[in-house]
């Protein structure tokens, strides 16, 4: 009984920011402006269906290069004394603290014409760099953000593998390249998976890193859009929040398929 009067508050903190929004979108995304049901908002999905590609390619694109520059990052993280450990992960953390709009603004000087980047390159003879706004400068964004989301639960997974079982496959004939793929990649698919999951998420569904960065819109500024200014359309941005919902979803169903109670091999 206490238990239950302990979750209370968090019951009532996910009703009111998590389920009730969702009902409202699920509303405004059935209904007209007059409160009446219909299916017209339908019409709004073909039109982005190219908007929704390129936010998903971007996602697949930012969230494969977090894997890659993540996963020796965090192997190499997992083998440093523990107070070189702690530094790397309030360095990893550390831009995390700068407010997310003034990082897109810091990348946008480093990118722009003339910029940062531009003055490294014209003292090598270089330059100047077409990055700015293009996917590439999209990509660069997302992935400067939301790398640390990858790294830290790989890290995590790593880090709890007992050397005792590295141990075990050296002493089996296991050279270091099949430690790491028959023992250390298969314990870590927990953190790979969670990294995966809260990269692809956010980044499915970016915003303003696309504007500023690329030049045009992805799903998540269309959807802003339609929620302000004078493109203002609830039903719209409502039904077109609830298909990214439902790729969301999706993806992270296919992704669970892959984390087949990994964890229970760590210890």
């Amino acid at each position: 009984m206490k238990s239950k009067k302990l979750l209370f508050p968090y019951t009532v903190w996910m009703a009111i920011f998590v389920v009730i929004p969702l009902f409202m979108v699920l509303y405004y995304a059935f209904t007209d402006k007059s409160g009446a049901f219909t299916l017209e908002n339908l019409q709004y999905i073909p039109k982005h269906l190219p908007i929704y590609w390129d936010s998903l390619k971007v996602a697949l694109i930012s969230t494969a290069i977090c894997l890659i520059l993540a996963y020796p990052l965090a192997l190499i993280m997992a083998n440093m004394k523990a107070s070189m450990q702690r530094m790397m992960n309030m360095l990893i953390m550390l831009p995390m603290w700068m407010n997310f709009i003034l990082r897109i603004c810091a990348w946008v000087i480093i990118l722009r014409p003339n910029g940062i980047l531009d003055s490294i390159l014209g003292v090598f003879g270089f330059g100047p760099n077409t990055i700015y706004h293009t996917t590439t400068a999209i990509v660069i964004g997302v992935v400067y953000n939301y790398l640390p989301f990858m790294v830290l639960p790989i890290y995590t997974s790593v880090s709890k593998i007992s050397r005792s079982v590295i141990e075990a496959g050296e002493d089996l004939g296991c050279n270091s390249f099949n430690v790491l793929r028959r023992i250390i990649l298969p314990m870590s698919i927990p953190g790979i998976v969670t990294g995966i999951t809260m990269v692809f998420v956010p980044a499915a569904s970016t915003f303003v890193i696309s504007l500023r960065l690329g030049g045009y819109s992805l799903i998540g500024d269309t959807i802003d859009q339609y929620y302000k200014g004078g493109s203002f359309n609830m039903q719209a941005g409502s039904m077109l929040s609830l298909v990214l919902m439902v790729i969301i979803l999706i993806s992270m169903a296919i992704m669970n398929r892959f984390d087949n109670g990994e964890d229970a091999g760590i210890v």
